[in-house]
């Protein structure tokens, strides 16, 4: 009963503000009493969990979606689906520019010692080749060797068999297994105060607080990409559908549901605040209904630029040389793969070792870099979440826009036409 009651009050603090105390005292201690070497333990423990659990989920997760996905949605949905890869796509590629143009390096620790330069594909045709091979193998091995390609084609595959052969009750129960996947990881993730505090230890006890400068590099260029998305290239695709000024409705959603999204670092749990403020814009039900929840599976701008920053800033550090060309096509690889990310907080850095293993990268190395996304995870999953939700709405809105000036079009055609019939 005691500890029921600890848990209770421990999980009724603010994950974020937790996670925050955890990095403070992680730091402190680090720094007063760096020969307390069983701290780090704590750290090994949490990334370890990750790391079990982290192909389940994407498993599971991309195999549900797809069986799940309704029929006959009509234009409005192809059109908002369109909208919603087309903006996920140039955020990933936004990442990739801003890599290259500001490159950053990550402490890896002792898991990116003795990983040879240039073991990973440098060109796109290895990489190319790469996806081929890799995407075969055995489903139940991929999934006990966290080999994320073969993961991802054979959970589509599955996914399309339970859709058109499995009944209504079997696609029920695949998707009861993502809710309960999906709610283990949460459990996960409730412990990782004490995870990020071991971590943050072991890491500047190591190297002091000079490394926190490469995190701040790493949380500008992760910050800076979103930013740009949310403010610029956003805008743009609804400017371009609508040709009218899309600042006030970007606005209202920001306010209004990017705010809340921020401090709640969960798209599945600002669902409700969505549709509410879609009601509010007066937009349809039947659209919105189905719009909303589709928009916090697959559009996942901040998710498509935490893996592509993350794999590329990985890529850097091991010195792998990845041309632009082979770091598009990462781009398009880490846009199926935020689509499938989970909707709980800190879900996209579970999808790193997956983007990574495309140059090579093991997937023990990569963990290392899902372990800092959780230590500044404060602010990128903050900022994340706060541009995956209000996007939803702002999408959602947006599209719903086009199709009735596309119908009032046609309907002032049908009334007016360019060439009247002669008497």
């Amino acid at each position: 009963m005691i500890a029921k009651t600890i848990l209770k009050k421990y999980t009724s603090v603010s994950l974020m503000l937790r996670i925050f105390i955890g990095l403070v005292i992680g730091a402190i201690l680090g720094l007063t009493l760096p020969s307390l070497t069983g701290i780090g333990i704590l750290g090994r423990i949490f990334v370890s969990a990750l790391k079990g659990i982290a192909p389940v989920l994407v498993a599971v997760l991309v195999i549900s979606s797809i069986a799940k996905a309704g029929r006959g949605l009509g234009r409005r949905f192809s059109s908002l689906i369109a909208i919603y890869l087309l903006s996920t796509f140039i955020a990933a590629v936004c990442a990739v520019v801003g890599s290259f143009l500001f490159p950053v390096t990550l402490e890896l620790g002792p898991a990116a010692e003795g990983v040879q330069v240039g073991e990973g594909a440098g060109s796109l045709g290895d990489v190319f080749t790469n996806l081929l091979t890799g995407m075969v193998g055995n489903p139940v091995a991929a999934v006990a060797n966290a080999n994320y390609i073969a993961i991802l084609f054979w959970s589509i595959i599955l996914g399309i068999a339970l859709k058109t052969m499995a009944s209504k009750a079997t696609v029920q129960v695949v998707h009861d297994l993502s809710d309960v996947v999906s709610r283990v990881v949460k459990w996960v993730i409730q412990f990782a105060p004490f995870g990020i505090l071991g971590l943050v230890f072991t890491t500047v006890s190591e190297n002091g607080l000079s490394v926190f400068t490469t995190y701040g590099h790493l949380l500008l260029l992760l910050v800076g990409c979103m930013l740009a998305n949310a403010l610029i290239f956003n805008p743009l695709i609804s400017f371009i559908m609508l040709r009218k000024n899309p600042y006030p409705l970007l606005f209202t959603c920001l306010k209004e549901s990017g705010l809340q999204a921020f401090f709640t670092r969960s798209s599945a749990a600002n669902i409700p605040i969505n549709m509410a403020l879609c009601k509010k814009m007066g937009l349809d039900e039947n659209f919105y209904s189905v719009s909303i929840p589709l928009g916090a599976t697959i559009n996942m701008d901040g998710a498509a630029v935490t893996i592509t920053v993350f794999s590329l800033a990985v890529a850097n550090t091991l010195g792998v040389d990845v041309s632009f060309a082979s770091a598009l096509f990462l781009g398009v690889i880490a846009t199926l793969g935020a689509c499938g990310a989970s909707g709980v907080a800190g879900g996209s850095l579970l999808l790193i070792p997956m983007a990574c293993s495309f140059f090579g990268i093991g997937n023990d190395v990569a963990m290392g870099a899902v372990a800092i996304g959780f230590i500044i995870g404060v602010v990128q999953d903050s900022v994340e979440t706060a541009l995956n939700s209000s996007g939803d709405a702002f999408f959602t809105a947006t599209a719903e826009y086009y199709d009735r000036n596309r119908m009032q079009q046609h309907t002032t055609a049908d009334t007016h036409p360019a060439n009247p019939p002669r008497d």
